[in-house]
């Protein structure tokens, strides 16, 4: 498992299914971040990816300088997505690119052994060999804003336990809107499970689903989910 996908881990993290943050829309700037923050408290995180949903650019990037800092505080890779001015005057540890081939090749050459580079967009198995020549850090499965149902998509739950069993680049394969379903996403083998409404999902208290989520993946090392 490939650890720059975030700032620090133990060794027990590195041999277990971990966590991952997806900031979700409609939260931006500092009244997310105090969320964020909240949901850090919980226990292990590996990184926090920030879509940019319907922020515009300026408005992405204060959305990334509000956060950034409170996800490194806390040893935590902060990854922008797309957007490489912010990435860059933000600070950012990674950049999750699912804006094409040439973009996503453009950035893995560029930023290799320096930042995380993320590629989403690999819908079918096809596309994901090809996204893996670039020698990202990850493979993302599934879409941002997709954790619209209780449990993953099966297709996305397909792929990533097809990738997980043959390629070394680790992948991280979007869960569901609940967390009783987070086991069903860690049995494919996947190194990661992102999640966002399970987290952060108005009435839920973030640090507590982020313990329960790490309570719920600690069985799931890599050897015996594969």
């Amino acid at each position: 498992m490939n650890q720059t996908v975030s700032h620090t881990a133990d060794e027990a993290d590195l041999e277990r299914c971990r966590l991952v943050l997806v900031a979700p829309p409609g939260e931006s700037g500092p009244a997310f971040a105090a969320r964020l923050e909240a949901a850090l408290t919980g226990g292990d995180v590996a990184s926090v990816i920030f879509p940019v949903h319907d922020l515009d650019e300026g408005a992405y990037q204060k959305h990334l300088e509000a956060c950034v800092p409170v996800a490194q505080a806390r040893g935590v890779a902060a990854i922008a997505v797309n957007d490489t001015r912010a990435f860059g005057r933000t600070g950012a540890d990674g950049l999750h690119v699912d804006s094409g081939m040439a973009d996503l090749s453009e950035a893995a050459e560029r930023l290799a052994g320096r930042n995380i580079v993320g590629a989403g967009g690999a819908e079918t198995r096809h596309k994901a060999l090809e996204m893996g020549e670039a020698r990202p850090d990850y493979l993302f499965f599934g879409r941002f804003g997709q954790d619209t149902h209780p449990g993953p998509h099966r297709k996305n739950m397909d792929i990533a336990e097809w990738w997980a069993a043959m390629v070394e680049i680790p992948c991280i394969l979007m869960g569901g809107a609940s967390l009783e379903t987070l086991a069903d996403a860690a049995s494919t083998g996947t190194e990661f499970v992102a999640l966002s409404r399970a987290i952060f999902a108005e009435g839920v208290e973030p640090g507590e689903a982020v313990a329960e989520a790490n309570r719920i993946l600690g069985p799931f090392t890599l050897t015996e989910a594969a």
